[in-house]
């Protein structure tokens, strides 16, 4: 689809305006795909519909629906996003010894998405160690913590930083920066994990 100003203020009518400028006869995979990606790009991620929301609001409008493909194409989106939301409860970035296991398993996750060539996955991954990054950040500057904790926030958003400009270096990276003069005397010397 290229790239076209929309004039919809919401999702509802975004939805319904995406789908006229594609005048298509009916709605399957492709469609709905093209639909999430310009509301993606419109409104964020938080914003995303599911296939079958948006295939129900395109019935409304008259849309003729290819079921089977419409179903096929919701349930893997769902598949897909309830293993990023587990894949996300597993980490944890609120100590060094967790935020180090955490890395691991990212870098695990991030590899095996690479390897399968799912640009989308690792899209979302980006996204939530761009959302630790974004908690570490606010735990950095609480004013309830001791400066400590918040020197340790501070911390893990730098190595959150680092894993979203340069993931393949990042474990090196962590490895000299955990043995760094300047991290051992800032923290000591049993903070590695």
């Amino acid at each position: 689809m290229s790239v076209k100003s929309w004039s919809s203020r919401n999702k509802l009518d975004l939805i319904v305006e995406v789908w006229e400028d594609l005048d298509c006869e009916s709605v399957g995979a492709r469609e709905l795909e093209q639909i999430q990606q310009v509301l993606r790009e419109r409104f964020g991620e938080g914003a995303l519909e599911s296939p079958a929301a948006i295939a129900r609001t395109l019935a409304d409008e008259g849309a003729v629906l290819r079921h089977p493909e419409v179903f096929e194409c919701d349930v893997k989106w769902r598949e897909r996003n309830l293993a990023v939301q587990s894949f996300a409860a597993e980490l944890n970035f609120t100590g060094f010894a967790e935020a180090q296991k955490s890395f691991v398993k990212l870098d695990e996750q991030r590899q095996e998405l690479e390897g399968r060539n799912d640009d989308k996955s690792l899209k979302r991954l980006r996204d939530i160690v761009a959302g630790a990054r974004q908690d570490a950040l606010l735990t950095a500057r609480s004013k309830i913590l001791d400066s400590s904790q918040r020197e340790q926030a501070r911390e893990i958003s730098q190595w959150l930083t680092v894993w979203l400009q340069s993931p393949e270096l990042f474990s090196d990276w962590l490895d000299l920066r955990l043995r760094s003069p300047e991290f051992r005397k800032k923290f000591g010397e049993g903070r590695r994990g």
